[in-house]
């Protein structure tokens, strides 16, 4: 009799938060804002800015050793990295290289999945297939961004939202089989690609003094289109996840959303139905911190004991391209 195939379990979990803490308060000191504005509108009170002479591999190192000391795990178990970013060390080799490098991970593969906000999602279903196919038995996955670096300080629509952080999580294949990831879904919508970017830098507009004068090397977001399509988007995808896993909406017992803003969540939850104390919300201390923001929420809860065995956590997020997913998962 053919074995099904197994499931990707979350063996452990890791976060990496700089130490630098820049609240509204300071943010009012350099652009024309105040706490009040910002909170009412986005639920940020304040976010970590990482320091000059690091780079996003530190935090995503930091976050990485974490989760493998979470897992019981040995860097020398990997048989993958797979890292979501936006904002890698270089423009090549990839963060998952370098990671690699630094972690000390030998006969491993390693590359990056950039779909901004969602890709820790993205870079969970790569690895999840991977060890579903039975080619790999475990993989760390990492979502490390470092927007900060990215930001016009002088433009408020933007330079409030963002931090910067790291989270990885572990992953292995489950011997139970009602444990795991249950079901995985991603769309992308590449007629918003001009909604939310950097627009200089590439290869159709190259850096030059024009573009960093004209402040083009920095965030441009349309902020009411992005919380039109998110909500609608995140609310359908959840549903399709659910619904291929078998299950409906009142068996979530945890929302892990992506945390880009107050409102977009609470409008996801009141659509969703689910009360928002099933609901998790750590963007008033981090800010939006992109491909970070899902695995650092999860590996918080699950530190915190909010996650028992048996539940069922839903896991959601929405970013530039326009790019979206959702997970479901049983621990």
């Amino acid at each position: 009799m053919t074995q099904p195939a197994p499931r990707s379990v979350i063996l452990g979990t890791g976060s990496a938060l700089p130490s630098k803490v820049v609240t509204n308060d300071d943010l009012a000191k350099i652009v024309d804002t105040s706490d009040e504005w910002i909170t009412s509108r986005t639920g940020i009170r304040e976010r970590r800015v990482l320091e000059d002479s690091k780079a996003t591999s530190d935090l995503a190192l930091l976050a990485s050793e974490r989760a493998l000391e979470n897992a019981g795990l040995d860097v020398a178990d990997l048989d993958a990295i797979i890292a979501g970013t936006c904002t890698p060390d270089y423009q090549f080799p990839s963060l998952g290289c370098v990671l690699e490098g630094k972690l000390g991970a030998k006969e491993v593969f390693s590359f990056d999945v950039n779909a901004a906000c969602s890709g820790f999602l993205n870079a969970l279903s790569v690895a999840d297939l991977f060890i579903r196919s039975g080619r790999i038995n475990n993989a760390l996955v990492v979502g490390s961004d470092v927007l900060s670096r990215y930001l016009d300080w002088q433009d408020r629509s933007t330079c409030i939202l963002f931090g910067d952080a790291a989270g990885a999580a572990v992953l292995g294949a489950g011997e139970n089989g009602d444990r795991g990831i249950l079901s995985t879904q991603l769309q992308t919508d590449g007629s918003y690609a001009e909604t939310l970017y950097i627009r200089a830098g590439g290869t159709k507009k190259p850096a030059t003094r024009e573009t960093v004068e004209n402040r083009e090397h920095s965030i441009y977001m349309n902020g009411k289109e992005v919380f039109k399509v998110a909500v609608r988007s995140m609310e359908d995808i959840s549903r399709r996840v659910l619904a291929e896993a078998g299950l409906g909406v009142e068996d979530v017992s945890l929302v892990v959303p992506h945390q880009a803003n107050r409102r977009i969540i609470a409008a996801l939850a009141a659509r969703l139905e689910i009360p928002m104390d099933k609901v998790v919300v750590n963007l008033d201390k981090y800010g939006n911190t992109s491909a970070a923001s899902v695995p650092v929420a999860l590996d918080e809860v699950r530190r915190a004991g909010r996650i028992a065995d048996g539940d069922i956590v839903l896991l959601n997020a929405f970013g530039a391209g326009f790019a979206w997913g959702a997970s479901v998962i049983r621990f």
